[in-house]
C-alpha cells in the first residue's frame, strides 16, 4: 500500500480506473429516471461523508480556516459540482463511452492553462500535441456511436465544458492547495462543500422530492460512493505527488474503461470515425505526455 501510495504511475491507474466506472454508473442512474444532479449529489456527499468518518478513524483534525474555506468552495464548484452535472446530463444522450472520450481533452487543456499560467513553459512538442488532440477531437465531436449518424451538437458542446471545468480545477487546486492540509482533507472538505452547493441547486430547480427515488438502486448508489470516496482519495494524492497535468491524464484511463463497459456491459456502439478521432487524440496525447518528460 505504502508503495501504491507514493508511485505516480499506479497512482494514475488505480484513479483513472475508478473515475471510469462514474460513466456506466451514471447511465445507469439516467436509466432509473435520476436527474444528473441528484446522481452528482451522491457522488459528492457520499464521498465527502465516507472521507470524513477516515480522518475520524485516524483522528486527524477536520480544519477549518479561511483559506481552506475558501478552496473547498472553488474547488468544489470548478472540479466537481459542475463537471459532473454537465457529465450526467450529457451521457443519456452521446452514451458513456462517448462522452468519456471527452475525458482525454482534460490533459491538453490543462497543459494549455499550465502554459497560461506560467507553471509549465511551452515547447513545440507540446503545442503540436495540443493541435493534434484538438482536431481528434473535432472529430470524435461530429460523429456518435451508432450508425455514425451527428451527435446532436448542444449535448456535445456540454460534454466539452467537463473538460475545460476539469483543467481550470486542476491548476487551481495546484496554485491554491492550503500549506500542511493532507489529500483526504481537502478531498472531504471540497465534496461536502459541492454537495451543498447541488442541495441548494435541487431546491431552486425543485427537483429535491427526487432524491427520494435513490431508494429503488440501493446497491448502485452503494457501488458508486465506494468508487467515488476511492478514487477522490488517490485523486488528491496524485495531485500531491505528479502535479496537476501529470493528473489529468487519468481522462485517459477513465476514457479507455467508459468505452469498455459501454461496449460490454450497456451494448453501445460507435462509428468508425469516432474510433479514429480517439486514435488521433491518443497520439496528441503521446506527444504532449513526451513534452512533459523531456520539460521534466
Amino acid at each position: 500500500m505504502a508503495r501504491l501510495w507514493n508511485s505516480a504511475f499506479a497512482l494514475l491507474l488505480v484513479t483513472g480506473g475508478l473515475l471510469g466506472l462514474t460513466l456506466p454508473f451514471g447511465k445507469l442512474a439516467g436509466g432509473a429516471g435520476l436527474p444528473a444532479m441528484v446522481w452528482a449529489l451522491v457522488i459528492s456527499l457520499g464521498t465527502g461523508l465516507v472521507l470524513l468518518g477516515v480522518l475520524a478513524v485516524r483522528r486527524v483534525p477536520f480544519r477549518l480556516t479561511t483559506h481552506r474555506l475558501r478552496y473547498f468552495i472553488i474547488a468544489a464548484a470548478v472540479s466537481y459540482a459542475i463537471p459532473n452535472v454537465l457529465l450526467l446530463s450529457a451521457i443519456p444522450h452521446l452514451g458513456a463511452g462517448y462522452t468519456g472520450i471527452m475525458f482525454t481533452l482534460s490533459p491538453v487543456l490543462t497543459l494549455l492553462l499550465s502554459m497560461l499560467t506560467g507553471l509549465r513553459r511551452p515547447s513545440p512538442l507540446g503545442v503540436a500535441g495540443i493541435a493534434v488532440g484538438f482536431i481528434g477531437a473535432v472529430l470524435v465531436a461530429v460523429t456518435r456511436g451508432g450508425a455514425g449518424q451527428a451527435a446532436d451538437l448542444f449535448w456535445v458542446a456540454i460534454a466539452l465544458l467537463v473538460p475545460v471545468s476539469l483543467a481550470a480545477g486542476n491548476i487551481y487546486r495546484t496554485m491554491d492547495w492550503p500549506a500542511g492540509t493532507g489529500p483526504i482533507e481537502l478531498a472531504a472538505g471540497s465534496h461536502l462543500a459541492a454537495a451543498a452547493m447541488l442541495v441548494a441547486g435541487l431546491a431552486v430547480s425543485g427537483d429535491i422530492e427526487a432524491v427520494s427515488m435513490l431508494g429503488e438502486v440501493p446497491l448502485l448508489v452503494a457501488a458508486q460512493v465506494a468508487a467515488s470516496a476511492a478514487m477522490f482519495a488517490f485523486f488528491f494524492r496524485l495531485q500531491a505527488v505528479g502535479g496537476p497535468v501529470y493528473l489529468s491524464q487519468i481522462g485517459y484511463v477513465g476514457a479507455a474503461i467508459g468505452l469498455i463497459s459501454g461496449i460490454l456491459f450497456l451494448d453501445e456502439r460507435y462509428a468508425l470515425l469516432t474510433w479514429i478521432g480517439a486514435g488521433i487524440i491518443g497520439l496528441g496525447v503521446a506527444m504532449t505526455t513526451r513534452a512533459q518528460r523531456q520539460a521534466a
